[in-house]
């Protein structure tokens, strides 16, 4: 492990050396300001003037210098290719030969100058981070979406590297056409699908894919996974070989993910039906429905924990009592047992293997495909949700075998046990565990932790500075402290990881606990709106369990169109920021009109502020997870107690809370049990704007 200063002067091409960031420069004046504002002798927005007109000056001069080494490589390849002419009008295998070579020197310069890109951009993201840790800011944000956004804007010079693409193509084209692919010559435009391999090309491709590694919406979705990423890692860096990933135990964890989703919806429009034919109010629904989270709570500790010694056995031990759990679920209406249904659910909680599956992705897919493993992450999980309550309307039939009653209400629990019956067996013979001394020397950047954030680029932009996997590092005050292992972050020895959930809730700085407030309120209307659907539509409309489903599995189908509309273009017209305080305000309103205050209460209103509360809490989860990796403590981005089990753990309360909301609120009437229930998520809502406006206050 290196410090980042150091590092950067070693990897420095020497005739260049005027060109990088000045990076000790900027650190020297980092801490100068720090010392001005805390004497008095610097007014704040003077120092950010200021700041920004230094880190301008800096960008300027790597994008000058940019653009002269890209006219240089461009006048090169415009020469060979006059000789690349010439040759094939005669043909000599010589000339040929020389002029591949020629090439492959041009790509060899071109792989310095995106490592020139590369380096600058760690420095210029570290720096800012820098700042932001050292004033308490959001800085970074403020800076990048002024700059990028602007017509004249010298950081997309930098990073959306339309022209080092251009140089790319040219030279992977004649590459192409000097090679002889059995007497013909194909080029790249043409074959699209023929794979030219030539090792100066990969090296150049792979470093133009830490730059460009997935697009917009990928990312948006990855947010939603919270799945840690590499930092613009080189490929050696990459330590899951591509011989050692096995695809089908990827496709078993997404299955996992999936199944788990419609385990957990796919009671929602019965239960409350459940809860009556045994004898019990029709708003114990909500404790019936909420024991599975409450079983989750602890569930994620030590599947957490687990997943640091191997990913099959928690897998199994998952199905198996996923299974049981569902099997007595559906074996309590004939034994007329409340406690054996909640008994149930609470083993299907037990199973929720979710911290399994992310921690799987994360240290055991390849980097170049993770993303997207990411998203499918996120999918499985969308379309779960949704096709849980469309399963339940269909399995609307009543009979008997051996005294065992097939119903609406069990068959949810005996399709679900036959499922996961089935996905044990194909998990057995199929699931290949991975080798544990590769993850070690992949130290992990933990699966269940926080926030997924690519090292993508908006049609090119870079993220890198807009600290796009943040494995949050302490801020030293010396270069030596600030290690630098060559995906640009330093990995925390294993001390350093906090030893216990309290520990983990102490690291946590103000702007965190506002995120995981804003966490906490998004699931917390979410479960209520999900959870009482059946109860309120039946008391007010009449709705059947089938028409039930059918809203369910409705809002369930908004996730992925909501996500593609906000990471491919909401995300690139706002900032963050905005999009969340946005997004709070309007799940508010959606709240405020679900409310029943005068004159019949109406299909139309009910079903439009579902959708308005569903619709906006589900982008603000994208956002506020996108924003809550970017605040998290470095010693809380692996280890069991880390940042995405807080997040979890923060989710899972909320539905916890939400479910007896509903349940205690039961008792006060059916009629009484929309408001009452609304009231707590107006009321934590509100006080989430609150936060929101005074933690970013301070910047604008």
């Amino acid at each position: 492990m290196v410090a980042f200063g150091k590092k950067l002067k070693e990897r420095q091409i020497e005739e260049w050396q005027g060109y990088y960031i000045n990076y000790k420069l900027m650190k020297k004046k980092v801490r100068q300001y720090a010392q001005q504002i805390q004497v008095g002798s610097q007014d704040r927005r003077h120092v950010l003037k200021e700041f920004s007109r230094m880190l301008d000056n800096q960008i300027e001069k790597i994008v000058l210098f940019l653009l002269e080494q890209q006219g240089i490589l461009a006048s090169r390849i415009s020469k060979l290719g006059e000789v690349h002419a010439e040759i094939l009008q005669q043909p000599d295998i010589s000339k040929i030969s020389e002029l591949r070579e020629k090439y492959r020197a041009v790509a060899a310069d071109l792989l310095k100058l995106l490592n020139f890109v590369e380096l600058n951009a760690i420095g210029l993201r570290k720096i800012l981070k820098k700042f932001d840790k050292r004033f308490g800011y959001r800085f970074t944000d403020h800076y990048v979406s002024t700059r990028a956004n602007h017509p004249y804007s010298q950081l997309q010079q930098v990073f959306k590297h339309v022209g080092l693409g251009a140089v790319v193509g040219s030279i992977s084209r004649n590459l192409a056409d000097l090679q002889d692919h059995q007497g013909s010559y194909l080029s790249i435009y043409d074959q699209p699908s023929v794979s030219f391999q030539d090792p100066v090309i990969e090296s150049v491709k792979a470093a133009v894919d830490r730059l460009t590694h997935s697009t917009s919406f990928l990312q948006f979705l990855g947010q939603h996974a919270l799945i840690m990423q590499e930092d613009l890692p080189s490929p050696a860096e990459d330590h899951v070989d591509d011989e050692e990933y096995h695809s089908m135990s990827l496709y078993l964890n997404l299955a996992n993910t999936f199944l788990y989703m419609v385990n957990t919806y796919i009671i929602v429009p019965t239960a409350d039906n459940y809860a009556l034919s045994l004898g019990a109010a029709a708003t114990v629904c909500g404790v019936v429905i909420g024991a599975m989270a409450v079983a989750q709570v602890f569930s994620s500790v030590y599947f957490s924990a687990w997943s640091n010694k191997s990913y099959f056995r928690p897998l199994v031990f998952s199905s198996i009592v996923l299974l049981l759990g569902n099997a007595l679920y559906a074996l309590a209406y004939d034994l007329n047992s409340i406690a054996i249904l909640l008994i149930g659910r609470v083993f299907c909680g037990l199973g929720s293997a979710r911290a399994v599956n992310r921690r799987y992705i994360s240290d055991c897919v390849p980097l170049k495909i993770r993303m997207q493993a990411s998203a499918g992450f996120v999918s499985a999980s969308a379309l779960g949700m949704a096709c849980g309550p469309a399963l339940a309307g269909f399995l609307q039939t009543n009979f008997k075998i051996y005294k065992i009653t097939f119903n609406a209400n069990t068959l949810p629990g005996w399709v679900m046990a036959i499922a996961w019956f089935i996905y044990l067996i194909v998990l057995w013979f199929t699931f290949k565990e991975p080798s544990r001394e590769t993850e070690e020397k992949n130290v992990p950047k933990e699966t269940s932790t926080g926030a997924v954030e690519s090292e993508s680029l908006e049609s090119g932009l870079v993220q890198p500075l807009l600290l796009t996997s943040e494995k949050q590092q302490r801020d030293e005050d010396d270069d030596e402290d600030e290690e630098y292992d060559g995906s640009d972050e330093a990995s925390e020895d294993s001390h350093n990881v906090a030893p216990s959930i309290g520990s983990a809730y102490r690291l946590l700085t103000p702007s965190v606990k506002v995120q995981l407030l804003i966490y906490f309120m998004l699931k917390y209307a979410m479960e209520i709106l999900l959870s009482e659907s059946s109860v309120i539509t039946t008391y007010y409309f009449n709705w059947s369990t089938s028409s039930v489903a059918i809203f369910l599995a409705c809002l369930g189908l908004t996730v992925l169109p909501v996500n593609i509309v906000v990471g491919s273009y909401i995300s690139n017209m706002f900032e963050d920021r905005q999009i969340l305080l946005a997004s709070e305000i309007m799940v508010c309103i959606g709240i405020l009109l679900s409310f029943h205050v005068i004159g019949p209460y109406t299909v139309p209103q009910y079903v439009l502020s579902a959708f308005i509360t569903f619709v906006f809490a589900e982008v603000l989860e994208g956002v506020n997870l996108s924003l809550l990796s970017r605040v998290m403590s470095s010693r809380l981005s692996r280890g069991t107690y880390n940042g995405g089990l807080l997040s979890t753990e923060a989710g899972t309360l909320a539905r916890v809370v939400a479910d007896a909301t509903i349940t205690l609120a039961g008792y006060l009437g059916e009629s009484r049990l929309l408001n009452v229930t609304l009231i707590p998520s107006l009321l934590i809502g509100v006080s989430s704007i609150m936060a929101t406006c005074y933690t970013y206050n301070s910047l604008y």
